[in-house]
């Protein structure tokens, strides 16, 4: 029973950085001009895929009686908030956001990573943490290949 209840408590966690990822590509949403139609549109699918990893992690929550989390993180909340900061000095500054975005990003590796080397959690729970966390490290590279994409035009 303690495996059970380690792997919601993990499993839950996910769920509050994917939320947290969702609100932080909404924040950069808002935060893009006009002319940054491209970066609108690749947030959008990387909410998109937010919301399709936490409804994975929710699905495989609801066969026990897990109740999922839609709550967010304490360090996701400050990482929105460093990112309002952030925006605010380099209004119009792609790269700024992309760096922004790339943080939370490394975050969102970081727990995944974290999950996935839990001692505690059931093998088919950890075979879904590595499943998403490899979906997310593309999204992640991707993220790094446009920010590193506005240091050399800069």
């Amino acid at each position: 029973m303690e495996n059970l209840e380690k792997t919601v408590e993990v499993l839950n966690d996910l769920v509050k950085i994917n939320n947290d990822r969702i609100a932080g590509y909404k924040k950069a949403i808002d935060n893009l001009s006009e002319i940054d139609a491209d970066l609108r549109k690749l947030f959008n699918r990387l909410m998109i895929q937010s919301e399709e990893l936490k409804a994975e992690l929710q699905e495989h929550l609801g066969g026990w009686d897990g109740k999922s989390d839609s709550k967010t993180t304490l360090p996701g909340r400050i990482y929105r908030l460093w990112m309002d900061f952030k925006v605010i000095f380099a209004v119009n500054d792609r790269k700024a956001l992309l760096e922004a975005c790339e943080y939370g990003e490394d975050a969102a590796q970081k727990a995944y990573r974290a999950a996935e080397q839990e001692p505690d959690i059931l093998p088919t729970s950890r075979a879904l943490i590595t499943n998403q966390k490899v979906k997310l490290l593309a999204s992640h590279d991707l993220i790094k290949e446009l920010r590193d994409e506005e240091k050399t035009e800069a």
